[in-house]
């Protein structure tokens, strides 16, 4: 078990949590014990007078507690004291049993990791291409994904505004196994400039031709003086035929898919948006969060997601 322990508190405020917690439980026991016993004689008939409180005619009469309701509250004082004995509660002290909550999880981590860890190394062996039409395995997978993806891409892995779509077949970085397995290991940062210094008439025209380069209704004009422009400012990530290059990440312009589009948004005030303001992506790495024998698996669901597009 870890020993692992914060021992931040200074000695002044320990002290102080302790005399409050320990204060607390004596001053409970002494009203507890002070007020078992009443002064009240009953009288020959057995009744006992009353507190003088009285409720829409009701009178409470001046009876000490039942003896097993008294018994009860010993009972919870001799738990808090014997629970404060063995666990954390009382300041820095730390309990007999030595027992913390990080402790706790690493034991469980351990034993899910023995339990586990010979299914993940079996699937480790598989190629991603066969792993991927495993069913029993693409549920373990899944699983994986709705914990760590799903927060981002979404439960159908079908992204949403900033976060690629996992279904469509467009890759940003590319959608080998080798290049998913990459992207979940060491993780993506996209960048895409502002080109304000274009001035607004130019990222009109720039925008038209982005249009054009996807077959979206466009101003023919606006996209012709666009053009060149987009060569000299554009093309160098985008390719001269905007089909993207992923080895920077840069988008493919032609397929009509569009990462920043909001919704209600026009492909149009999309595209403008980012030539004003640019975009910044970053997907994490993923290894150091779900251990790097599970990136084999949930690369393999990725790469699954898209076969029958492949097929």
């Amino acid at each position: 078990m870890s020993n692992l322990w914060d021992d931040s508190l200074s000695g002044f405020w320990s002290a102080w949590i302790i005399v409050i917690t320990l204060g607390t439980i004596a001053f409970s026991a002494w009203i507890l014990f002070a007020n078992r016993r009443t002064d009240k004689v009953p009288d020959a008939e057995g009744n006992v007078g009353t507190t003088g409180h009285a409720a829409d005619g009701i009178e409470e009469y001046d009876n000490p507690l039942p003896r097993w309701w008294f018994m009860l509250f010993i009972g919870t004082i001799i738990f808090s004291l014997g629970y404060l004995a063995l666990y954390p509660g009382l300041g820095n002290f730390r309990g007999i049993l030595g027992w913390t909550q990080v402790g706790q999880w690493e034991d469980e981590v351990a034993r899910a990791e023995e339990r586990y860890m010979p299914i993940f190394a079996q699937y480790n062996e598989i190629e991603i291409p066969e792993l991927a039409r495993d069913a029993e395995a693409m549920r373990v997978a899944e699983r994986i994904y709705q914990n760590n993806c799903a927060v981002c891409h979404g439960a159908n892995a079908q992204g949403g505004y900033g976060f690629p779509n996992l279904t469509d077949g467009d890759w940003l970085y590319g959608g080998e196994p080798d290049d998913i397995v990459t992207t979940l290991v060491r993780g993506r940062n996209g960048l895409m400039p502002s080109w304000q210094q274009l001035g607004a008439n130019n990222i009109e025209n720039v925008t038209q031709y982005v249009l054009a380069l996807s077959n979206l209704e466009h101003d023919e004009q606006r996209a012709s003086q666009g053009q060149p422009i987009y060569a000299a400012s554009c093309a160098a990530c985008h390719g001269g035929e905007g089909l993207g290059n992923q080895a920077l990440g840069a988008p493919n312009l032609t397929n009509d898919i569009w990462l920043y589009q909001a919704p209600g948004q026009s492909v149009a005030d999309s595209v403008r948006q980012t030539l004003r303001n640019g975009r910044n992506g970053h997907m994490p790495a993923q290894a150091a969060y779900i251990g790097e024998e599970r990136v084999h698996l949930v690369a393999a669901y990725v790469y699954s997601l898209n076969l029958d597009d492949e097929e």
